[in-house]
């Protein structure tokens, strides 16, 4: 995890993925804390609309630790949304569809950026691995942009599975424990981040190689999806190509 880190500051390809990673978090973050406190006020609570969290402002959202490590690591954290589950009609369903609504917009984020990807990427050619491991990828401009793009791709994929695991605070603990009586629904809640800290040292010892095996493997099976269509054929190789002009910038 640590080697990791240092890479960024020795490797060329590391820091360019790196610096990509700043606007991507920025966005990703933003764009989903937005998402709760809208459904919120929709659903009847007003309490993040008051406290300013109805914006992508970032520096309304961002919490600086679970910021630098969804950085470095590619999981972190925002600050959490205040919800007042009094103010919903129904409390647990209220608190479960605003919950939703974060990984839900990553999702949407990430279905966009693949389509963008996918027709930049094909626009400047980058469906021919050879022909452009031979010739270059031309533009540096077109080649930051796609790469930003599938960055853009897979880190909201990520975030949105992340959070979507049944571990309290995260967003897939509302939709789990929904079906518990509100004694230990709530009950549950009240422990929450002690359940997240412990969640966090689990992770840091056995690692995370397996949500980016998962990410790989969905996006991987986009690209490929998308190649069964005719006349695009190459587009399963872009994830190779801009790998490729990564390590050789």
């Amino acid at each position: 995890m640590f080697n990791s880190i240092i890479n960024i500051f020795t490797d060329k390809s590391e820091f360019i993925w790196f610096l990509l990673r700043i606007p991507v978090v920025l966005l990703a973050l933003s764009f989903h804390e937005m998402s709760h406190a809208y459904t919120a006020y929709k659903m009847g609570d007003d309490t993040a609309k008051n406290l300013g969290r109805l914006t992508m402002n970032p520096l309304k959202h961002l919490d600086l630790v679970g910021s630098i490590c969804l950085l470095l690591f590619g999981i972190g954290w925002a600050k959490p949304v205040p919800i007042m589950t009094r103010n919903f009609e129904n409390p647990k369903k209220g608190m479960v569809l605003t919950s939703l609504a974060g990984p839900a917009s990553n999702v949407f984020l990430s279905i966009v950026a693949f389509i963008l990807c996918v027709i930049f990427s094909v626009l400047f050619g980058y469906t021919d691995y050879l022909k452009v491991a031979s010739e270059g990828f031309g533009s540096i401009f077109a080649f930051i942009l796609c790469l930003f793009l599938y960055i853009f791709h897979t880190a909201n994929l990520a975030y949105a599975i992340f959070n979507m695991l049944p571990v309290p605070p995260l967003d897939g603990s509302r939709l789990a424990l929904a079906f518990l009586p509100d004694k230990f629904y709530f009950g549950i809640m009240r422990y929450e981040r002690f359940i997240m800290i412990g969640f966090l040292i689990l992770m840091y010892v056995i690692g995370f190689s397996w949500l980016s095996s998962l990410i790989y493997l969905i996006s991987d099976g986009l690209f490929s999806l998308v190649s069964l269509i005719p006349g695009l054929e190459g587009v399963k190789t872009i994830p190779d190509v801009l790998f490729y002009f990564l390590g050789n910038i």
